[in-house]
């Protein structure tokens, strides 16, 4: 969907600071929040897809002035409030106690079935994530392509800055839930999945400092086959 989550090719965000030697959390609030969707008995959103779209759910404010993990923590709440496992209510009086005491103990849960859940939910994902099974690629190595120009409402993976733009196809992954529907409850619809080069120029124009190229992973949905450039 069209918001201001899709921030690539947005102007006026700075440069973007690398820092050496990242820590995986900057924080230890960080990983608990990490584990919430992980560590429940039933998953907060029913797929990685879903859960992005309720991240594009997020107001511009909070979505803008949050940080990486802070973004996922809203998400958490407001998908328990949506779900009716908490109530906005019980939200409020626990941040009221804790802005009361800041020094008050965080509460932990030693429960073994907790842990196992939330490991296993991250370290046995399934073997592969292709689809055999699925509609197979139209497409060859070497295709040229333009991306279709939509502005879907609902969740996709086709950014703004390459709708309309010509690419050609660098690398068939073969076929892959499409996120559009699978993000909506419409089913997993797999088909094929590229890795499509799109040149600098095409992208920024002639402007474009340097003779790169952006390398993006696009569904055949998002694409149209066109003759190869003279």
């Amino acid at each position: 969907m069209d918001g201001v989550h899709d921030m690539g090719g947005m102007h006026g965000f700075g440069p973007v600071e690398h820092e050496e030697n990242e820590p995986v959390f900057h924080e230890p609030w960080e990983g608990r929040v990490c584990g919430f969707d992980a560590a429940s008995i039933e998953p907060i959103t029913p797929s990685l897809d879903a859960s992005r779209h309720a991240l594009e759910q997020l107001p511009p404010d909070i979505y803008l002035g949050s940080s990486y993990y802070e973004r996922w923590l809203y998400r958490i709440e407001r998908q328990l409030v949506a779900l009716g496992r908490i109530t906005p209510d019980e939200v409020e009086e626990r941040m009221a106690y804790c802005r009361e005491n800041p020094d008050a103990p965080t509460p932990h849960n030693s429960n073994p079935a907790i842990v196992e859940r939330a490991m296993t939910r991250y370290t046995k994902l399934r073997e592969r994530l292709d689809r055999p099974d699925g509609e197979r690629p139209h497409l060859r190595v070497g295709d040229y392509v333009r991306t279709k120009n939509i502005h879907p409402k609902g969740h996709t993976r086709l950014p703004r800055y390459v709708r309309g733009k010509t690419g050609v196809i660098d690398r068939v992954y073969g076929s892959h839930d499409f996120p559009d529907t699978n993000a909506h409850g419409l089913g997993a619809q797999p088909h094929g999945l590229y890795n499509v080069r799109f040149e600098a120029e095409e992208l920024w124009g002639a402007d474009t400092e340097g003779k790169g190229a952006l390398h993006i992973d696009l569904w055949e949905r998002y694409l149209d086959p066109i003759e190869a450039p003279d």
